[in-house]
């Protein structure tokens, strides 16, 4: 069913049955529902601290003794907050947040997995285009200075890469 044929079915009906339809809706799809609870109550502090607190554990872990080191939690949420409309500043805000916490892990354990130094790299670029993109690489210009200083302080790898990608918001 396309767009249009949606509408027009969507006007056709009542209201009752337009109602009915919307509350099977948020009974039956999670997504849905997880919207709608969104949009009539947007806790976004409260869902940010949690994501947060989530991102962290991946790296300094409460109840387990070893780290997971996993960036797709990180990715899981940055996406999950853009499908809900989150603020972009709030977004951007969580991009940095994983970067850095990742590297506080770094500077406290010796990490030799390169796929760590990639991904982080991954999401610093990602990060970098979606402040450009939004308007709003000014309000996180010394964020990103002091991450770009961190990984030359840690001398990583792929610390020539990091640079270049920084030095994109001088233009």
């Amino acid at each position: 069913m396309s767009k249009r044929e949606l509408k027009k079915y969507l006007t056709q009906l009542p209201k009752e049955a337009l109602e009915e339809q919307i509350v099977a809706l948020y009974e039956k799809f999670v997504p849905v529902k997880t919207y709608f609870d969104f949009v009539f109550n947007p806790k976004e502090e409260l869902l940010v601290n949690d994501a947060k607190m989530k991102i962290s554990n991946e790296y300094f872990p409460v109840k387990r003794k070893r780290p997971k080191l996993r960036r797709s939690i990180a990715q899981k949420f940055i996406k999950h907050f853009m499908i809900l409309g989150v603020d972009d500043f709030i977004i951007a805000d969580l991009m940095f947040y994983a970067i850095e916490v990742a590297q506080k892990y770094s500077s406290k354990r010796n990490v030799v997995y390169e796929s760590f130094f990639k991904s982080l790299l991954t999401a610093f670029d990602q990060a970098i285009k979606f402040i450009i993109e939004k308007g709003i690489h000014a309000e996180f210009e010394s964020r990103v200075n002091a991450i770009k200083q961190e990984v030359i302080r840690q001398d990583w790898s792929n610390k020539f890469e990091f640079i270049n990608i920084a030095d994109r918001l001088e233009y």
